[in-house]
């Protein structure tokens, strides 16, 4: 058997999240599915980032077993039987222990904000008709990277041993006339981006002070936050790894 990482990007408007789920469409399963229709064997996906339902992605990666050779060939047929908001990027031959979530080094993300009526941002950014403070959210920005445990920025009933994340990279800037946060760290937890993202727009509209922000951070109790930004206006920007990828010929 070969290992192997599958890059894709995909528009999560249409989907109730990256992993497989009953009954629902999910990126996950919409690549089984075109996997087991061209290669006539069900390919057991395991990813390296799990996005929530209508969150959309320029990078994430996938890794799975075969004895199957893949090919470039492979990409294109596949590309070709998936819906048009999901692209295989390409895919990568790997060693035997490489783990697509379990090595990655830190994943970016970014977050966009229109504040005039675009229609091309409907599905892709947070339409925000209101006046903002670059200075006061850039502060803000650097206030969080202060901190490591971001328990306060966890949706409730999550899963995991630990709420620290370290953060490498806190930035608002102008792109195109839109807002963008854009944030990196070695791990996220679910609705971390979305919840510091609604939280800061409170500070630059004065609703809350740096030092409140601070006290919502240090409480540890995400009934503090803000989770209020919509999912449509997060993207997973990339994911790092420690080595180089070698595309499969």
């Amino acid at each position: 058997m070969a290992k192997y990482f599958l890059e894709l990007s995909y528009m999560g408007t249409h989907y109730s999240g990256f992993q497989i789920q009953p009954n629902v469409p999910t990126i996950q399963g919409e690549l089984e599915k075109a996997m087991q229709t061209l290669l006539r064997q069900q390919i057991e996906l395991s990813t390296s980032s799990r996005t929530d339902a209508g969150v959309h992605a320029r990078q994430n990666f996938f890794h799975f077993e075969t004895d199957l050779v893949i090919t470039q060939k492979n990409i294109y047929n596949l590309n070709a039987i998936l819906p048009k908001d999901i692209a295989i990027i390409d895919i990568y031959k790997m060693q035997d222990e490489a783990h697509s979530r379990f090595d990655a080094l830190g994943r970016c993300y970014k977050y966009y904000i229109y504040n005039y009526k675009d229609p091309f941002m409907w599905d892709r950014g947070w339409y925000y008709p209101f006046k903002l403070d670059l200075d006061l959210l850039n502060q803000a920005a650097e206030l969080i990277q202060q901190y490591e445990d971001f328990t306060s920025f966890s949706k409730r009933n999550t899963q995991v041993h630990t709420y620290i994340c370290q953060i490498g990279q806190a930035i608002w800037q102008m792109e195109d006339n839109n807002l963008v946060f854009t944030v990196e760290a070695n791990r996220f937890l679910r609705g971390m981006v979305r919840a510091l993202v609604a939280t800061m727009l409170k500070v630059s509209r004065g609703t809350i002070s740096l030092q409140q922000l601070r006290e919502i951070i240090e409480s540890k109790n995400c009934g503090n936050a803000d989770f209020s930004a919509p999912a449509k206006g997060l993207f997973l920007q990339q994911v790092k790894y420690p080595y180089k990828l070698t595309a499969v010929q």
